[in-house]
């Protein structure tokens, strides 16, 4: 569900530009060289990245949770960023969970994320974990 938010959040940021490109492109003067239309196809048949934009949210979003600035997450930093998504998904969706069933649920995402077992989350598995695997 986690990574569902992240991805609407995601398209709902990119959304807006994705718009003004629309308008720029119907009032934009005539091209003098007609498109190929295979270009075309293939940019419409070539899908978004999810693990860049991903990967483009945690850069952003990393060092306010790495709070000693070692450029990894330990289980409580770790615990803070998935406890403050979980909530953004509660809010949206309307549900409410017990503090506990939160609390179980961001340790075992730190345990899934934390594919090296150092007991710490670095950006590469969070990008990972966050993009059900696909980075």
């Amino acid at each position: 569900m986690i990574r569902t938010l992240l991805f609407t959040t995601a398209l709902a940021i990119a959304a807006p530009a994705m718009a003004q490109q629309d308008m720029m492109s119907d009032t934009a003067t005539p091209q003098t060289a007609p498109v190929q239309p295979e270009a075309a196809t293939l940019q419409a048949a070539t899908p978004t990245n999810p693990a860049n934009t991903v990967a483009t949210i945690v850069d952003t979003e990393f060092p306010a949770y790495d709070t000693d600035g070692d450029g990894k997450l330990s289980q409580t930093e770790f615990s803070r960023w998935m406890v403050a998504l979980k909530a953004q998904e509660t809010k949206a969706t309307g549900q409410t969970l017990p503090e506990a069933e939160v609390t179980a649920w961001a340790n075992g995402a730190f345990v899934t994320a934390d594919t090296d077992k150092n007991a710490t989350i670095s950006k590469p598995e969070l990008v990972t974990y966050l993009s059900g695997g696909a980075g």
